[in-house]
């Protein structure tokens, strides 16, 4: 029967996905966050609200992209669910303050039913956060019945024991060096017309077009999947961050680390002349040998290295080696941290890391 169904509609829904394209549009996305930065900060605090604090004594970690399913062959978030588990249990005993940044649970595949019952053991790790008042709930485009399903807050607060809202975003707000410095955390999918609509098509994407597609087994390239709409995306996000003043942008979405506006491939580039200014072959060398390695990831930037340090992305906990990455911000500093198991344990790394103080001037400098 799917066999004859996917026969029969493949040609008209991927006239339709084109038709209605989820393409990054650079004006449709700096509107959208434009939008949804003025409600934050407004006092109404529609869509999110905002959160003063303390970049010494404050804690936070950013995960995304979890993608919970049902365990079955379609659920890519079972080999990272150890390291995840780990992770919270970590940043739960630490102090930290989670935020879970969307697409946490996979409902256009899934219904929230199957999703909890093949998941308890991910949602009582995320309540000790939540029972303690240090959990953020942040939807995305494939968790979007979060937002639009009216008895959200009752589901919601059966998983958790206490209230907690799903909100679209949220404005980590300190003052560093004696500068305002904002810090907005959102998913990533404004601007996208599948996803970022009215409420009938958020309804429409989120309970008729992705269950379709899912059983269908139809998957229209999307900036998670497609290597081109990947770096697009990146691009036109780094792009509006950069143009607002004292503000850091964090998402997710693309299931793509990006730190201080640059993906890991950049990264190794600039490191790469460094180590060739100062002269270190034996560096510059281990440097190319990953290069080489990941070649194939993304496009790099041709002005890579004149990006000014305003745009992050969490990457995902769904990578296919069970890696999981994400942003903490302790310390004094943010950091990009891996999760990934050593001799079978769940190990925590940090792969990139800057103090607050320094990419605030380095901010301010462009």
């Amino acid at each position: 029967m799917r066999r004859l169904a996917r026969l029969l509609l493949l040609n008209p829904i991927l006239w339709l996905t084109r038709t209605f394209s989820s393409d990054p549009d650079r004006e449709r996305i700096f509107e959208a966050l434009t939008k949804l930065r003025n409600k934050i900060e407004s006092p109404e605090g529609k869509k999110g609200f905002v959160i003063p604090f303390e970049p010494s004594v404050h804690r936070y970690i950013i995960f995304s992209d979890q993608h919970k399913g049902r365990k079955n062959g379609a659920d890519d978030f079972m080999t990272a669910e150890d390291n995840y588990l780990a992770a919270l249990e970590f940043y739960n005993r630490q102090g930290f303050h989670f935020i879970s940044l969307g697409d946490c649970e996979e409902l256009w595949e899934n219904t929230l039913l199957q999703v909890k019952k093949h998941n308890e053991a991910s949602f009582a790790v995320e309540r000790k956060f939540a029972v303690r008042h240090a959990f953020t709930k942040i939807f995305g485009n494939h968790d979007l019945d979060w937002e639009i399903d009216p008895l959200s807050p009752k589901h919601l607060e059966d998983i958790y024991t206490v209230k907690v809202a799903a909100l679209e975003g949220i404005m980590l707000q300190a003052t560093v060096s004696g500068q305002p410095l904002n810090i907005l955390c959102t998913h990533g999918h404004q601007g996208d017309l599948q996803s970022d609509g009215n409420w009938f098509s958020k309804f429409f994407v989120s309970k008729i077009w992705a269950p379709l597609q899912a059983y269908l087994r139809i998957n229209p390239n999307t900036p998670a999947y497609d290597k081109e709409l990947k770096s697009l995306h990146n691009s036109i996000m780094y792009e509006w961050s950069s143009l607002q003043n004292n503000l850091l942008l964090i998402t997710g979405h693309t299931h793509q680390p990006v730190f201080e506006s640059l993906t890991r491939i950049e990264r190794l580039y600039r490191e790469k002349k460094k180590a060739l200014h100062d002269q270190n072959p034996q560096w510059a060398e281990s440097l190319e040998d990953e290069i080489q390695w990941r070649s194939s990831e993304n496009e790099v930037s041709p002005d890579y290295l004149n990006m000014k340090p305003t745009y992050f992305n969490s990457g995902c906990c769904c990578f296919a080696d069970g890696d999981i990455t994400g942003i903490e911000i302790t310390d004094g500093n943010i950091r990009l941290i891996r999760w990934k198991k050593v001799n079978n344990i769940p190990q925590r790394q940090v792969l990139e890391e800057t103090p607050l103080e320094e990419l605030v001037k380095r901010m301010t400098s462009f």
